[in-house]
C-alpha cells in the first residue's frame, strides 16, 4: 500500500484537521485567521445570500423588477456585492423558459451569492457539454424539462456573472421570505435544478 492509497482511506475531515494542526504548529497558519475564513464562507458568503435575494424577489414585485433590470444594484442593496460579483445579470426561469449558467473558459462564479463553486461546475465535461447539449446534461443531473421549454445557456466571465431567478413553486404563495429561504438551492440558482414545494 502506498502513502497516497492509505491517505485516501482517511476521511477528508480528519485529513483536513491534521493538515490544519500541522500548519498551525509550524506557524504557517493563524487559527484565528482560518476560523474567520471558514465563518465567511459558511455564513457571510454563499448560497444563503443568493437564497435571500431570490426570496425577496419572489415576495416583492418591485424588487423583482429591479433585480431583473439591474441585478448588480439590486443585490448590492442587500449587501452581497464583493469580489467575484462586481457585475451580475439575473435571468428568470418560467414555465416556458429555462436558463442555465456555465463558465466555458474557467469557473467564473458569483461567490458572494452562491458560495464556492461545486466541483461539477468546474468540470471540463460540464463546461463543454452544457453549451452543446443542455437538455441532455440537465436530464443527467436529474432535471427533466418538457420539449417545448426553451433553454438558454449563459456563459459567465470575468466581466459578467449570471444568476438564475428560479421559478417559484406552486403552493408557496402564503410563505414569508424567511420561510422561503431554506427551500432555495444553489443548484436552482445556477439553473441545473428546480425548487420543490415543501
Amino acid at each position: 500500500m502506498t502513502t497516497g492509497e492509505s491517505a485516501e482511506r482517511i476521511p477528508a475531515p480528519l485529513r483536513t484537521e491534521a493538515l490544519e494542526q500541522l500548519l498551525t504548529e509550524r506557524g504557517l497558519v493563524d487559527p484565528r485567521a482560518l476560523d474567520k475564513i471558514i465563518t465567511t464562507y459558511e455564513t457571510n458568503v454563499g448560497p444563503l445570500n443568493g437564497a435571500k435575494v431570490v426570496a425577496k424577489a419572489w415576495t416583492d414585485p418591485e424588487y423583482r423588477r429591479w433585480l431583473l433590470n439591474d441585478g448588480t444594484a439590486a443585490i448590492k442593496e442587500l449587501g452581497f456585492i464583493g469580489t467575484q460579483t462586481e457585475h451580475i445579470v439575473v435571468v428568470e426561469n418560467t414555465a416556458t423558459t429555462h436558463h442555465v449558467v456555465v463558465c466555458t473558459l474557467c469557473s467564473c462564479y458569483p461567490w458572494q451569492v452562491l458560495g464556492l463553486p461545486p466541483s461539477w461546475y468546474k468540470d471540463p465535461a460540464y463546461r463543454a457539454r452544457v453549451v452543446k447539449e443542455p437538455r441532455k446534461v440537465l436530464s443527467e443531473m436529474g432535471l427533466e424539462l418538457a420539449d417545448d421549454v426553451q433553454i438558454t445557456v449563459h456563459d459567465s466571465s470575468s466581466e459578467v456573472r449570471w444568476l438564475v431567478l428560479p421559478e417559484r413553486p406552486a403552493g408557496t404563495e402564503g410563505l414569508s421570505e424567511d420561510q422561503l429561504v431554506p427551500l432555495i438551492t444553489r443548484d436552482a440558482m445556477v439553473g441545473v435544478a428546480r425548487i420543490e414545494a415543501p
